[in-house]
């Protein structure tokens, strides 16, 4: 006899008008986080009953938990004991109420590592909308493992405790969930990114995907968060050309995150910047870090400590806008995103990795330049910094970044020692720029610019730019401009010629 048969001699079902359920995001096909960390279920009943939790696996139960149900919330929740990947088990709440039985069954739930996806637009991107869809739409149905749940697009003033609607419950990957002819989507640097995990770690992953395109990173971050910034609840001002998803402070922190707190995630991942290139730019340094710090916390204290609260968060460092106009909102941005290090992990940003996207400039995507349809590379390398962060393993995941720089006067040049060996082009523009202080005139009035430095030559390690038109330099920088190089094509990357090296600006004391 089934688990389902035994419990229908000794229960009932709920009725329609019933208050015992889940809570949202708990659902057939999910994915719990695997051992050492514990799952937590949580969901609603009758103040005044006991629940009790069963996960059951071929007819045998594993573990049992029971919790009465207090007031006022009505709220009933237990944490798991920890159990290690795999499945399929079936999920079992019984509610006694009044002399009544009452259950609420899941089936085919995995044990594995619960990924949090958020961002903006990029990240929000279909499967549908990238290269080689068809291809990728193949492959899906050969990772049933892979699960996928997408939270509804919702605002809210407060702070809600579950999500109002969901948009994708959780779900195998078939081409229609991921963006192929339905009203369903996933991301796709979402979807890739656990393929690739999944993969590796031969094992349960799943996918919770909350973004909304064209926000800012205010509107992710709690007022605990933004006040670590100096930002009050307010309304967000911005150019009107980006505008696509609300902005208001906190509001999809409140209805698209905040919900999510008592889930037990091993990371996240991050795809988000672009609306702060016209919104509170000059304060992304602050309000990047302190929202990861914050989620950390949340997450931590929302499943009683089983989220590491440090847990390992990725993102993308911004791609490319336009070639027409001399900004420079998105190297800052790009910058600011590493919390002014211009490398992931740092002091500031501990646990963090990045993805490198400046050379994946896309001006012919049909979804607009900001919008660029390779998100295998951008997936691949967020694989390859969960990789080496969230399970240690001894593998390069980032490109080179100067570690030592050498100034010689004399002769007007500079020695930049990188922190591993590196592939240059030199064919390509330099993109070295050093800053310039020139004395133009008679009273003595200097002219201080930026000016293209020519890289000279090369070694393993080391490049030798030239300042021969300056007399006094302050600073050197690195691909300091929106579109830094075309598709794949910067001058410097990783010796295996899979990572460029991000844009980096260093300001110069003269002895």
């Amino acid at each position: 006899m089934s688990v389902c048969a035994v419990l229908l001699v000794l229960a009932v079902l709920p009725s329609a008008e019933s208050s015992f359920r889940f809570a949202s995001y708990y659902g057939d096909h999910m994915v719990l986080q695997k051992a050492p960390s514990k799952a937590v279920i949580w969901g609603y009943g009758e103040v005044g009953a006991t629940v009790t939790v069963s996960l059951y696996k071929d007819l045998d139960t594993v573990t049992k938990k029971s919790v009465f149900i207090n007031e006022p919330e009505a709220v009933w929740r237990v944490v798991l004991d920890p159990i290690d990947h795999g499945g399929p088990y079936q999920l079992v709440a019984t509610q006694h109420y009044e002399g009544e039985i009452t259950y609420i069954m899941l089936t085919d739930i995995l044990f594995g590592d619960v990924w949090l996806c958020g961002g903006q637009s990029n990240m929000e991107m279909t499967v549908a909308q990238i290269f080689n869809a068809s291809k990728e739409f193949k492959k899906a149905v050969h990772y049933p493992n892979v699960r996928l749940f997408t939270a509804a697009l919702e605002t809210s003033p407060t702070e809600l405790e579950d999500l109002a609607k969901v948009d994708l419950q959780w779900s195998l990957p078939t081409p229609e969930n991921l963006g192929n002819g339905n009203f369903t989507y996933f991301s796709a640097v979402c979807w890739l990114f656990g393929r690739h995990l999944h993969r590796r770690l031969k094992y349960p992953i799943g996918l919770v995907e909350s973004v909304w395109g064209g926000t800012p990173v205010e509107a992710w971050s709690s007022k605990r968060a933004l006040s670590k910034c100096g930002l009050k609840p307010t309304e967000c001002t911005m150019d009107k050309f980006y505008y696509a998803g609300p902005c208001t402070f906190s509001v999809l922190w409140n209805a698209m995150i905040h919900p999510l707190l008592n889930m037990t995630i091993k990371g996240a991942i991050w795809y988000q910047g672009e609306q702060n290139t016209v919104t509170d730019t000059n304060l992304y340094n602050c309000t990047f870090p302190a929202m990861i710090e914050d989620w950390r916390q949340s997450f931590h204290e929302g499943s009683s400590g089983q989220t590491d609260q440090h847990f390992p968060f990725g993102f993308v460092q911004l791609s490319t806008n336009q070639k027409s106009k001399e900004l420079d909102n998105f190297p800052i941005i790009r910058w600011h995103q590493t919390a002014d290090y211009g490398f992931a992990p740092n002091p500031k940003m501990v646990n963090t990795f990045m993805a490198v996207a400046m050379d994946l400039g896309d001006e012919r995507s049909p979804y607009g330049c900001i919008h660029p349809r390779d998100k295998q590379t951008v997936a691949y390398r967020l694989y390859l910094g969960a990789r080496a962060i969230a399970y240690g393993d001894k593998i390069s995941f980032r490109g080179p970044f100067p570690e030592k720089m050498d100034v010689d006067y004399s002769a007007s040049y500079i020695n930049i020692t990188y922190d591993q060996e590196i592939l240059v082009t030199p064919s390509n523009q330099s993109l070295f720029e050093v800053l310039c202080k020139n004395t133009v005139n008679e009273d003595g009035e200097d002219s201080v610019y930026w000016a293209p430095a020519a890289l000279m030559s090369t070694l393993p390690r080391v490049v030798t730019v030239s300042f021969k038109q300056c007399v006094q330099i302050s600073g050197i920088r690195y691909a300091w401009i929106d579109w830094p190089c075309e598709y794949k094509d910067c001058p410097i990357y990783s010796s295996n010629g899979r990572l460029p090296a991000p844009l980096f600006i260093k300001y110069i004391q003269q002895d």
